[in-house]
């Protein structure tokens, strides 16, 4: 094979935040009025020439561009199709940026600021965010597009026509990406009550139909459109919907070849309708779902150009890529390879950029690993070995292989002591003592709580002050003492304003911790850290993922020191804080070699000391956050028991060794309850919190027609947008939820923890919570 005829290698997505994270600070830059759209916008553009250019000269061929986003990608294509909520007051045309950002986050009244107007609504009034939530079963999460039964869309944005054109003018040939149709009218909700809103498609497909055309027009020949709903169990409507829509667009622009991308599972019963639509390209996730290619190769027509996703989009594992290929030769080896492609198996989006900035991470682990810049040179070496033959890259093969051995057979990996433990657990080790009806006259005698019990979910604002002075202390420029004295002292005026403003159970504010993650992690065994591998969680939130590589164990108490000095602050009853097993599982880069419950059952056992050495220092509260519990569910309900059962295993694990009168919470944030309502209850916490403010407790729904016996905190408070909500909103959100629950398991608190936020904003939100609660009380007492 010729040069010419080298395979052609796609990335279908890559990080976009900047190595340093420049997206991050110039976003908080403009947000908080430092800096005007166009440089934000200028920056951004240098982000996107950087990441074209690096793939460019790696040797990527099919280069995406509209891949980038200044927020996210559901929230730009909402933008693109014009599906604007009539509260942003859009008039047409051309969406405006800060209307974009009021979509995401919300806003206060109008500001100027550099020359640049601000949007505010039209009567002046401050804005709610648009509906957050997890992006299939990831950690990334997407603005939900909110559509009328009337919805009208016209092309608003020329985004995906502006980027191609951009990497053009730089002399890159790129492949836009877009989110399909279907997929996009899946993902949204409409507020009529039984609308669905697959029944807009004949109304938007005009509008992605004039933006093939013009991308035709402006010189493109592949459109990758992203249809990750094809993974999912589709009813004959959807199925249906697939069919029109692609039927539609195959004849706007004929030359436009289109790859649909399907990612995140297999395709399954939705493979005959995939392979049957007049698609020039199909890209299959061959990570989550190897076993499908044989089948998709036996069945596809053979001009049908196929994508396969070969490394791992979503972990940071170095491939084995002579196993890889071993795996493929079968399948590939009928298959012209004029017609394949090599590909991660989604979009790089989920993984860190380059590796090569951990220069402190130990050098066996570092060369177990890969990140997006690695894993795009292992997209080229399989690429250049179906070519050319392993010959061309007999080196880089047995690197690769050599890695992959060195790490099956590490000391680093396996504890005996840990293996046998999770080999000794039994049934009486996840249950409580009690039932809950049981449980909660203990708790109500022992805590002596009003009705509506006011708290918080964690974590106070982590000020630049608190930043700077754990940046100092990292750095060695700050002694330990004097870093204690600091956090000692921010400790004790968070729980003195919590007195003096009302609350009724304390938190001590986390100030000592980095990620509600990673600082658990830290302490355990069994745990990497990375300095530099930052992922995007939603718009500028970014995380750095631990890496589980061995077995877990915690070898010291991790948070009863700062609980004893919080509590003896105080009277009132102050939460020990932890983080679940689930949550530290799903919210990891987990390793590969061992199954997910396997490693979430070591973690669970090393919680399970942290709550049982909290209990014995007097906490009569703990709080053991699940939010990324339904993260890990199964996009199939096929798989999903399965994944419950030891989910709800471990977190029992981790909760149940303590007497009737400790209490127990959980959180958990943006989730859809209703397919595992029933499970929640067999966690069994005492109380629950969850995220209701931005679905105007609809969430709610699910906990009144299962009849939820237990506690229930729904958030009164989006801690996710820059604003104020004031106590006629908060109590309009209580009222709400009355008639969801009964009043004996209601607390109030907000959606999630606070970490993210500034003081400036959260002690009037809570200020306006707790007045919302006494009045509360009041009118029930009147």
């Amino acid at each position: 094979m010729t040069v010419s005829q080298q395979i052609p290698v796609a990335t279908l997505g890559v990080p976009r935040i900047g190595r340093r994270r420049e997206l991050k600070f110039a976003l908080e830059s403009y947000w908080s009025g430092k800096s005007c759209g166009a440089e934000l916008l200028t920056m951004a553009k240098a982000l996107r020439a950087a990441s074209w250019e690096e793939q460019h000269d790696r040797g990527v061929s099919k280069i995406p561009s509209n891949d980038f986003s200044l927020y996210d990608h559901v929230l730009d294509t909402a933008a693109m199709v014009g599906a604007v909520p009539s509260r942003y007051a859009w008039n047409g045309g051309e969406v405006p940026l800060d209307t974009y950002f009021a979509m995401a986050r919300g806003g206060q009244a109008q500001t100027e600021h550099c020359g640049c107007a601000r949007h505010q609504h039209a009567d002046g009034h401050s804005l709610t965010a648009m509906e957050m939530t997890k992006w299939f079963d990831t950690n990334y999460h997407y603005i939900v597009p909110e559509l009328e039964d009337n919805q009208t869309f016209t092309l608003s944005s020329t985004k995906p026509i502006d980027h191609f054109l951009e990497a053009k003018a730089l002399g890159i040939h790129t492949r836009p990406v877009i989110l399909g149709p279907v997929t996009f009218l899946k993902l949204a909700k409409s507020r009529a009550e039984g609308f669905n809103t697959i029944a807009l498609l004949p109304r938007l497909l005009p509008v992605y139909e004039e933006l093939l055309r013009t991308l035709k027009l402006a010189g493109a020949d592949w459109l990758q459109i992203d249809e990750p709903a094809l993974v999912l169990d589709l009813n004959p409507n959807e199925r249906a919907a697939f069919e029109f829509a692609y039927g539609q667009l195959s004849t706007v622009a004929p030359e436009l070849k289109i790859m649909l991308a399907t990612y995140f599972g297999p395709l399954g019963d939705n493979l005959e309708t995939a392979i049957s639509l007049p698609i020039a390209g199909l890209h299959l996730d061959l990570v989550r779902a190897p076993e499908q290619l044989e089948t998709v190769g036996r069945l596809a027509p053979k001009d049908l150009v196929l994508s396969l996703g070969l490394i791992d989009g979503r972990n940071v594992w170095r491939a084995n890529l002579t196993a890889i290929l071993d795996r493929i030769k079968p399948v590939v080896a009928g298959w012209p390879l004029a017609r394949v492609e090599i590909a991660p198996s989604c979009s790089m989006l989920h993984v860190p950029i380059d590796l090569r900035m951990e220069t402190a991470l130990d050098a066996d682990l570092r060369s177990w690993l890969a990140f997006a810049a690695q894993k795009t040179d292992e997209l080229v070496i399989l690429a250049r070995a179906l070519s050319q033959g392993r010959g061309a890259v007999a080196d880089e093969l047995k690197a690769s292989a050599d890695a992959a051995a060195a790490r099956a057979t590490s000391s680093k990996i396996h504890d005996p002591l840990v293996e046998g433990r999770t080999a000794g657990i039994n049934g009486a080790m996840k249950q409580r003592t009690s039932a809950f009806a049981e449980r909660s006259r203990v708790q109500a005698r022992a805590l002596g709580l009003p009705r509506f019990p006011t708290t918080t979910i964690g974590s106070f604002p982590q000020t630049a002050e608190v930043r700077k002075a754990r940046a100092a202390h990292g750095r060695g420029q700050l002694s330990y003492v004097d870093y204690e004295t600091f956090l000692k002292k921010e400790t004790e005026a968070a729980i003195r304003w919590q007195e003096e403003i009302g609350l009724d159970v304390l938190v001590h504010g986390e100030f000592e911790r980095n990620d509600m993650v990673q600082y658990f992690a830290e302490q355990l065994s069994g745990f990497a850290f990375t300095e530099h591998a930052w992922v995007q969680s939603y718009g500028s939130r970014y995380v750095r993922p631990p890496i589980i590589f061995g077995d877990v164990s915690r070898p010291n108490p991790m948070t009863v020191r700062w609980w004893e000095f919080a509590q003896s602050l105080t009277q009132k009853p102050v939460k020990g804080m932890l983080t679940g097993p689930v949550t530290i599982l799903n919210w990891s880069f987990v390793r590969d070699d061992l199954s997910r419950a396997e490693v979430c059952r070591q973690i669970a056992l090393a919680i399970r000391d942290e709550v049982t050495d909290l209990e014995k220092s007097g906490a009569k509260m703990i709080q053991i956050d699940e939010a990324a519990f339904r993260e890990g569910l199964p996009l199939r309900k096929c798989g999903r028991q399965f994944y419950l059962d030891w989910a709800v295993e471990c977190f029992r694990l981790a909760s149940t060794g303590v007497q009737d009168a400790t209490q127990i919470h959980t959180h958990m944030c943006y989730s859809e309850f209703n397919e595992i309502i029933g499970v929640i209850a067999e966690l069994d916490a005492d109380v629950i919190s969850i995220e209701t403010s931005r679905s105007a407790m609809e969430l709610l729904d699910a906990f009144t027609s299962s009849k939820y016996p237990n506690e229930i905190g729904p958030g009164v408070y989006d801690i996710h947008s820059p604003r104020v909500p004031e106590v006629a909103e908060i109590s309009a959100l209580l009222s709400l939820a009355r008639e969801r629950l009964s009043d004996a398991q209601l607390w109030v608190n907000p959606d999630c923890g606070l970490k993210t936020r500034n003081w400036e904003e959260v002690r009037p939100s809570l200020v306006n919570m707790v007045t919302a609660a006494r009045a509360l009380r009041e009118r029930m007492q009147a």
